[in-house]
């Protein structure tokens, strides 16, 4: 760990994704319970999420040609600087009763599409800022660090409103303000690339590198296909009230589970690094979250429950150490925002593709055998990926 904190661009940006990503939590909890209050519409809450991931669809490409082009922490900390605007103007038309239905919608595009420009920035600045012997290290850290604004971000929301639906807004674009100076701050190595046009075969470029390495191609799809297959998170609700009868409030701690499990094995992880058998104990883990999702579907106590979620985290914290940090070794770093942004689209369809899988399932088996058979689904991906790609499943050493 000490190694790490040496490297103090990599601190500041660390603390600016810990800044930004918290607001980025507060903020969609805010906008959703703004929505709520407005129209009492279940539709018009998922309408939000809709909104998000349309325009991140269509702008990830792009996003990704611009992460090579250009100075990519400045990049973040524009899109920070972005949603702090985006902040303060819903809390000026909340306080002066201007919102809308129309409006908050609105506002959840613009959000959804500067999302994948600060996404792949992200992803591929990381490696600039450490040696590459402790890139898995960083990974890990800088995915704790996720994983705590994950948890703390709705809590530290829910706490702000009871001062009011303005006050989260505000203290988002505080967040926001504060990441985007400390981006700011981050210093790195950048050599603007020679200029070239905008064209489908620069957009495309990511695409087609990943396609054509085997490990790149194996590690994007088995996340794409298990969290495709093993994804319980919208089913929770039907968990925790027909099956564990917990209510709200263990509704949440079912949902919180993941993150604790996660932020407890990367922060081991940014200590201890994985070593050796990296393919093997990649394949592993994905075998070992499907296997808790098994558990999970089979359960009827509310803390064993919790216990196989948290574990479930954990195999997946050590899933995605491995794959990003093979994924930032294996790209040169002029692909890397064009590599990451496919990746980023690819975990953005397998999230939202995965909660309407389990939905149509669970509508067919029901939620037990929609959950079950999508874990024994992804034990079986993880057998089948150790067989179809070989360099992935060898693959010795995150170096």
């Amino acid at each position: 760990m000490k190694e790490l904190l040496r490297h103090g661009s990599f601190v500041r940006f660390w603390l600016a994704r810990l800044a930004g990503n918290t607001g980025t939590q507060m903020l969609m909890l805010a906008i959703g319970w703004h929505m709520y209050e407005l129209t009492g519409s279940a539709w018009d809450l998922g309408l939000v999420g809709l909104f998000q991931f349309a325009p991140a669809f269509a702008t990830t490409l792009f996003a990704g040609h611009v992460a090579d082009r250009h100075h990519r922490a400045r990049i973040v900390a524009i899109c920070q600087a972005v949603q702090a605007c985006a902040a303060i103007f819903l809390a000026s038309a909340s306080s002066t009763n201007a919102a809308s239905r129309e409006m908050l919608l609105g506002m959840s595009a613009v959000l959804g599409a500067i999302r994948p420009f600060q996404m792949s920035a992200q992803q591929a600045l990381v490696p600039t800022l450490v040696p590459a012997a402790l890139l898995s290290r960083a990974m890990a850290f800088s995915s704790s660090g996720m994983q705590a604004t994950v948890i703390g971000g709705p809590a530290l929301g829910g706490l702000l409103f009871t001062a009011g639906l303005n006050t989260v807004y505000f203290s988002c674009a505080a967040l926001f303000c504060v990441g985007a100076l400390t981006c700011l701050a981050v210093r790195y190595e950048h050599v603007p690339p020679r200029r070239e046009p905008v064209s489908a075969q620069t957009l495309l470029a990511g695409a087609r590198y990943i396609g054509a390495n085997r490990l790149l191609l194996g590690a994007v799809s088995l996340d794409l296909f298990a969290v495709l297959l093993g994804g319980a998170t919208a089913l929770l609700p039907i968990f925790a009230k027909e099956i564990l009868h917990v209510g709200p409030q263990g509704l949440g701690l079912l949902r919180a589970a993941p993150a604790v499990g996660a932020l407890l094995v990367g922060v081991s992880l940014a200590r201890h690094p994985l070593g050796s058998g990296v393919g093997t104990k990649l394949l592993v883990s994905v075998a070992v979250y499907g296997a808790c999702m098994v558990a999970f579907g089979l359960s009827t106590s509310f803390v064993f429950s919790l216990l196989v979620l948290a574990v479930s985290g954990g195999a997946d914290m050590v899933s995605v150490v491995i794959r990003q940090t093979l994924m930032q070794l294996e790209t040169p770093d002029h692909m890397r925002g064009r590599v990451a942004a496919v990746n980023t689209l690819f975990i953005g369809a397998s999230n939202q593709l995965g909660e309407f899988e389990s939905g149509v399932t669970a509508a067919i088996v029901g939620p037990v055998g929609s959950v079950v058979a999508g874990g024994v689904g992804t034990i079986l991906v993880a057998l089948a990926w150790a067989r179809l790609f070989k360099p992935l499943a060898r693959r010795e050493s995150l170096a």
